[in-house]
């Protein structure tokens, strides 16, 4: 992995090619190439490093070139060198290919292709591909494709040309995304739409199995063991904008400022104030068949996992339904049991992410309902649940997700609102939580204002190599959450931990040294946190607290206070992490790291 872009139409290639790949940036990556067709033969450019870097290679290719491929690489197999970035070509140099994904028997093939007397230039798995089809082309190259991936095991979207067919784009999936555009001037594929909204809303999203050929007037899609089928175009309803910085220095930035906007978006249509409870049309079960589930299972990774934590306080609190949070990763390995009376959810920002599908996909095969929690309209997650809530929180284009958090943690309020009010919550109860939700979007409004304060903390801090966090209750996963975005993006390293648990074992790190974030606004357990705070203050922690507004209990105990407006105890997440974000985001920006595209992250990480 991580990005694909191609194109086979009337305009120049490499402008739209090298457009591309800078809408993909944001996935992470760690190389980048571009190969187009012109003249009967093949141009490459490849360059290890950011796409800007390729663009100076990029202005060397044929201008009249019309069809081409190209790929940033997030290296799986091999180091980031030039040999091992996309796309790779066969020995002749006639057939090029990009390709995101892992192919589990490249061993195998690699050894039987040197035996025919095939050479390799890579460490990837990806060559075996291009020389398999290299092996298998007797005039078509989609039927050499065809023939290719009957061969291979493992995950792949890919997306090929060739200088004998110059007129033929093929791309195919199996379990890694890719979207194929449709313009008035041709065709286009990405592995994400972000890289195709300039040129058109009309795309159509290809499922696990399907093959495509473009040609400049025609789309035929091909599903193995079916035939060809009908292509369905969606309209995006994302602009360029949406995926733009908006005026300010980073991605990230933009998108925590953006909370209080985007959990507007998430909440419209669906919370009542009125009657105190939420609708929910997208679950597509009726309220007796709800009513029959005994026990929810959130099956999720990194951030998603953190909001599935919270929703498990929410949802066993307000709707006193057991709840199991699953690392998706570990989920199917273990040979979960699901009951009959179980429904799970799996929480995905970007409806893609490969650990978080293999649950998805082992929950059915043990005949269970899946209904899924997304932010991308037409993900393989969407189309592959059984129901489910999407955020429309907008397209979140920094690797380290803020708004997408926020906005999960919303959609799993407003379910353990509705499945409370069908169970135990009085009228009164679900009115007091609904009126307090629809108020957070302008007290995190509140926090943003604070920017300035928490900049200059941070840079009080940024040259500290650990970090502790801590919370209690519905401030714990707050607390994990806090330190995965510190070590995401300034690579800190920070580990969060239940309050309570420090004098297990963590407190042996406090010293001088050690800047501890304490979760301690007003709620059932401050008199707790604040003696755990007395505990870190004892051994000379620095302690960075974050209260109620108004509670000037800290200020003497404490060496720094970021005050946050008073809500229910239930919805402190949503309030709480924010200064959270905003520290780590300062502290990576002090530290000179690049922030929306840390180093080894992808955003959506498309293999196991």
């Amino acid at each position: 992995m991580c990005g694909i872009v191609g194109y086979l139409g009337s305009k120049g290639v490499a402008p739209i090619l090298l457009n591309g790949l800078r809408r993909l940036e944001y996935r992470g990556y760690d190389s980048a190439g571009i190969a187009v067709v012109a003249d009967g033969t093949i141009a490459v450019r490849k360059a290890v490093g950011r796409v800007a870097e390729l663009a100076d290679e990029v202005r060397s290719l044929p201008s009249c070139a019309t069809v081409g491929i190209a790929h940033t690489r997030w290296a799986t197999h091999g180091a980031p060198t030039v040999a091992n970035a996309h796309p790779h070509l066969n020995a002749s140099g006639s057939i090029a290919l990009v390709h995101n994904g892992i192919i589990e028997n490249y061993t195998t093939l690699r050894m039987a292709l040197e035996q025919e007397g095939y050479r390799f230039t890579s460490q990837t798995d990806t060559e075996v591909l291009v020389h398999l089809i290299d092996a298998a082309y007797q005039g078509s190259l989609l039927e050499a494709v065809q023939s290719a991936l009957g061969r291979v095991v493992g995950t792949y979207g890919i997306a090929v040309v060739s200088s004998r067919e110059p007129d033929v784009l093929i791309c195919a999936r199996q379990g890694s995304p890719l979207v194929i555009g449709h313009s008035e001037h041709g065709r286009l594929v990405a592995s994400d739409a972000a890289a195709l909204v300039e040129h058109t809303r009309d795309v159509t999203y290809l499922s696990d199995g399907q093959i495509a050929c473009l040609t400049r007037d025609e789309c035929t899609i091909l599903e193995r063991g079916a035939g060809r089928v009908t292509p369905a175009i969606h309209t995006l309803d994302a602009d360029v904008e949406a995926i733009e910085k908006g005026g300010f220095p980073h991605f990230m930035l933009k998108e925590i400022h953006s909370q209080p906007e985007a959990l507007q978006n998430t909440m419209r249509g669906r919370i009542q104030i009125g009657t105190g409870s939420a609708r929910l049309d997208g679950l597509n079960l009726n309220r007796d068949e709800l009513r029959r589930i005994n026990r929810l299972i959130f099956a999720a990774c990194g951030t998603s996992w953190h909001a599935a934590l919270i929703g498990e306080y929410l949802v066993e609190e307000l709707a006193g339904v057991p709840v199991e949070v699953e690392y998706a990763s570990e989920f199917r390995y273990r040979n979960p049991i699901i009951a009959h009376d179980a429904l799970l959810f799996v929480i995905s920002q970007s409806g893609e992410t490969a650990d978080t599908l293999a649950a998805l996909r082992e929950a059915h095969t043990k005949g269970a309902t899946v209904l899924g929690i997304c932010n991308v309209v037409g993900s393989t997650i969407a189309r592959e649940t059984d129901g489910g809530v999407y955020l429309h929180a907008g397209p979140e284009i920094g690797v380290a997700s803020t708004k997408a958090f926020t906005a999960q943690v919303t959609v799993l309020t407003l379910l353990a609102l509705y499945l409370g009010r069908m169970r135990r919550l009085s009228i009164e109860q679900g009115v007091r939580i609904a009126e307090a939700l629809a108020r957070i979007p302008e007290q995190i409004r509140e926090v943003l204002a604070l920017d300035d304060q928490i900049r200059e903390l941070a840079l009080k801090y940024a040259d500290r190599s650990n970090f502790l966090y801590l919370g209690r209750s519905y401030n714990y996963p707050v607390a994990l959450e806090g330190a995965l975005k510190l070590k995401e993006i300034s690579y800190i390293h920070a580990e969060g931990y239940p309050a309570a648990e420090m004098k297990h074992g963590p407190i042996a790190l406090v010293d001088e040294n050690m800047p501890v974030v304490v979760l301690a606004t007003r709620d059932r357990v401050y008199d707790k946190v604040r003696s755990n705070i007395e505990e870190i203050r004892a051994r000379q922690g620095q302690i960075i607290a974050v209260t109620t507004a108004g509670n000037s209990d800290l200020h003497r105990l404490a060496h720094h206070v970021i005050e946050v407006p008073e809500t229910l105890p239930q919805l402190g997440p949503l309030i709480n992490v924010v200064p959270l974000q905003l520290l780590a985001y300062h502290i990576a920006v002090a530290r000179g790291c690049h922030v929306d595209q840390p180093r080894n992250l992808a955003k959506s990480v498309t293999v196991e």
